[in-house]
Order: structure tokens, then C-alpha cells, then sequence
């Protein structure tokens, strides 16, 4: 099942769900926060709290999206009661890239970054029950930063760059009790600064203080293990770069459940009524190519089971960063 959210030409909101290849309004809800803050208060799935509302008017996702009424298909109208947090050096790439990165520890001379792939290459998915070694983890801000379908991802002022990340991020409420629930999955761009973390691994927390965006379709159910998708980038008319993704746990270096763990294992996390968007990192970005992006790009990301792309253009500010100033009082 897809779960997906559009704004209506009246300005109200709707709830769309995708079951067996028909996409309808789902009857009583104006928010996928509702919906699962029901289905949490009666116990039972999204599955069943969808099957219980029932579908109303049918519609066309493709035609919703090209019409730009999709929005994130999760959200939350108190943006500082949303997190966007992520991991990284979780995905295997290539063996031959491996095979460098043992030979450097080897050697004795594997920077920080490697020996952490490393250490989640042999730790990262325990037996079930047990607990894995921690990722890399980093804070990419609240609600504010979170952009949608068709929207703009902005390059600030004081950014050095503007890349692009393809990748799945899962989404969860925190139900009443702090027990994090997940609601599902979204194509993701987990947007970046590249060369600002290029010039020290130190300036890491910097490079992603930056925007992020969500495909306009949740996922519901058990992600597939290999999942095979495509980046680009277009300038103009033409598709200025393009390369293959992996993802799924069949292409990473830990499982699921072992970075939801390395998450949620601090209690702030588990704040009641709360959402997270949580991404799971990416082995591809056209940065490691050499390509550097330009104002006016548009980024494309598509991947099954996911059948919508996510569409978003790069907007370089043109103002000159200015000395922010502090009162005292």
C-alpha cells in the first residue's frame, strides 16, 4: 500500500491511499498524522485503518503530481516536532572499493571514515535480538528543512555546494507511551554540502545542516531487500549526469532494525506525538564524479516499488552572506 497526501483546489487536505493498483480518498482523514495517530490509539495497522475508512473519489497520482498538488506524504504542523536525522557509511559499494578500503586498514593507514564502514561491515547486522555497531549518525534540522515533490532545494548563503543523495528514508510517530512506531517508507534526496565536508570530515555536522526532500509516496510494509534506482541530473534539455543506485538492506552494511536501534536508543527521540524522518544513507551522488551542480538543476530519483519520481530544482541564493549579530540583553 501507498499512502500519499494532496492539497485540494478548496485548500483542504486529503489522505490518498494506493491499494491494488487504485488510488482513493481516504474517507474521514485530512492527514497521514491522523491516520496513524488512529490506527496507534485503535491498535491496529495503517493496512487495516485505511481497509476500516474506506476509499472514496478515485484519482490519478500521476496526474496529482504533475498538477503539483502532492505534498510529503508525512508531515507535521508543529515543524519543531519534526526530526530529520540520518546515517551514513551504510551502504556496501562496490567490492572493489571494499577491497581498497581493507587493504588501507591493512596498512594502518584507514582514515575514521573507513575503519567506521568497516566496523558496521562486520557489526552491523547482529543475530536478531542483539545489538549492532553504531553508524555514523548526523542532524539534518527540523520541519523547516524538510521540502516536498516540485519544490525547491536551496543552495544558502554561506553553502559551498548543492548535492544530491538518493536514497529510502522510513518515517515514524512516537506513539503516547514513547514506543517509536514506523509508518513506512519514501524516496528520498538527502541533500548536501560535498565540498564543505570535503574540506574536514570535522565540518560533517555543517555540510548537513541543509534541506531535504521526500518522494510523494509512503511506503507500507516490509521495504524489499534489493532495490535498484536511478539518479539524474538534467540542465536545460539535456541529462547532464545519470548513474544506478542501490539500497535495501541486501546492498547495505547493516540492517534496518539496527540503525532504528542506534536511533531511537536516546529517549529525547521518543518524545510522545512526534515524527521522524530517518534516512538511510547512499553509496552514489555525482559529487564522487566530478560533476558539480549549477543553479537551476533539476534532480530526478525513481526507484520500484515506487512508481512517482522525486522531482526537485536547485536554487542558488544570489545574496552574500551577512555576519549574524547577537543582542545582549
Amino acid at each position: 500500500m501507498m499512502l500519499l497526501q494532496r492539497h485540494t483546489p478548496k485548500g483542504t487536505r486529503q489522505v490518498l491511499a494506493t491499494v491494488d493498483g487504485e488510488t482513493g480518498v481516504v474517507e474521514g482523514f485530512e492527514s497521514t498524522l491522523d491516520l496513524a495517530t488512529h490506527a496507534i490509539a485503535s491498535g491496529i495497522s495503517l493496512s487495516d485503518a485505511v481497509a476500516r475508512a474506506g476509499l472514496g473519489e478515485r484519482v490519478d497520482p500521476a496526474k496529482e503530481l504533475a498538477a503539483g498538488r502532492l505534498v510529503v506524504p508525512v508531515d507535521h504542523p508543529d515543524s519543531a516536532h519534526l526530526t530529520l536525522a540520518g546515517t551514513g557509511l551504510t551502504h556496501l559499494g562496490s567490492a572493489e572499493g571494499r577491497d581498497r578500503m581493507h587493504k588501507a586498514a591493512a596498512a594502518g593507514d584507514a582514515s575514521d571514515s573507513m575503519r567506521m564502514f568497516l566496523e558496521g561491515l562486520a557489526g552491523g547486522k547482529p543475530e536478531a535480538g542483539a545489538i549492532g555497531h553504531q553508524p555514523e549518525w548526523f542532524w539534518k534540522g527540523d520541519g523547516q528543512h524538510l521540502a516536498g515533490p516540485g519544490q525547491l532545494l536551496k543552495v544558502p548563503p554561506y553553502a559551498l555546494d548543492g548535492g544530491e543523495e538518493p536514497e529510502i528514508a522510513a518515517i515514524y510517530l512516537i506513539g503516547p507511551d514513547g514506543t517509536p512506531y514506523r509508518l513506512g517508507f519514501c524516496l528520498a534526496n538527502e541533500y548536501s554540502d560535498h565540498i564543505t565536508e570535503k574540506h574536514n570530515y570535522l565540518w560533517l555536522a555543517h555540510s548537513k545542516l541543509r534541506q531535504a526532500s521526500l518522494g510523494p509516496e509512503l511506503f507500507v510494509g516490509a521495504l524489499p531487500q534489493d532495490i535498484r534506482g536511478t539518479a539524474r541530473i538534467r540542465r536545460g534539455d539535456n541529462v547532464a549526469w545519470e548513474k544506478p543506485f542501490l539500497t535495501g538492506e541486501a546492498n547495505m552494511a547493516h540492517t534496518i532494525a539496527n540503525l532504528e536501534h542506534h536511533h531511537f536508543k536516546y529517549d529525547l527521540f521518543c518524545r510522545p506525538g512526534d515524527v521522524h524522518v530517518h534516512f538511510f544513507g547512499t553509496s552514489t551522488a555525482s559529487f564522487a564524479d566530478g560533476f558539480a551542480t549549477r543553479d537551476g538543476d533539476i534532480f530526478e530519483i525513481e526507484a520500484p516499488p515506487f512508481t512517482l519520481p522525486l522531482v526537485n530544482t536547485l536554487r542558488v541564493s544570489e545574496e552574500a552572506e551577512e555576519l549574524k549579530r547577537v543582542k545582549a540583553l
